[in-house]
């Protein structure tokens, strides 16, 4: 792996990589984030007892959309045509649920700023949904858990 940045020219300014010589590959990318709450909260979560309605379900959809949205939030990412998006929450303890983001393409460059978005936008979006009975809820390890694909080939934090 090279540890030049490729989103700098060679006079040091930032641009858009041209990805048009890379090798059209299928590309995977897992995201995660991690919330912790009052066990109260994660209770009425699985129950469905927020005022604001079916909190996982509202999550899974905004996270799906800010994967497919990636490219307007973020300057230099390319805009893809994703070919799935998955958004898995799950319980990890009486007072922490985790975030999963899938997402995978055929093309030219890889998906972990799309799996990153949309993990980070689906715990923001469950910090917003139940904010009224539980303002202390904190959203942390943000993190790229595994990569496949393209010329780097798989990546696992499990490798580290």
């Amino acid at each position: 792996m090279s540890d030049k940045l490729t989103h700098l020219n060679s006079q040091g300014h930032a641009h858009m990589v041209d990805v048009s010589d890379k090798d059209m590959t299928k590309r995977i990318a897992t995201a995660q984030a991690t919330l912790t709450m009052q066990a109260t909260t994660l209770t009425k979560i699985i129950e469905g007892g927020l005022p604001k309605g079916d909190v996982l379900a509202t999550a899974r959809i905004a996270g799906i959309q800010a994967a497919k949205k990636t490219s307007d939030l973020i300057p230099l990412c390319h805009p893809l045509m994703l070919t799935k998006v998955t958004v898995d929450i799950n319980v990890i303890s009486d007072c922490e649920l985790e975030v999963l983001c899938t997402c995978s393409l055929s093309g030219k460059t890889g998906v972990e700023m799309e799996a990153l978005t949309g993990a980070s936008i689906a715990a923001l979006t469950l910090y917003d949904m139940c904010k009224a009975v539980d303002k202390g809820i904190v959203i942390q390890n943000v993190s790229l858990l595994e990569k496949k694909g393209g010329k780097s080939g798989h990546w696992s934090k499990g490798d580290v």
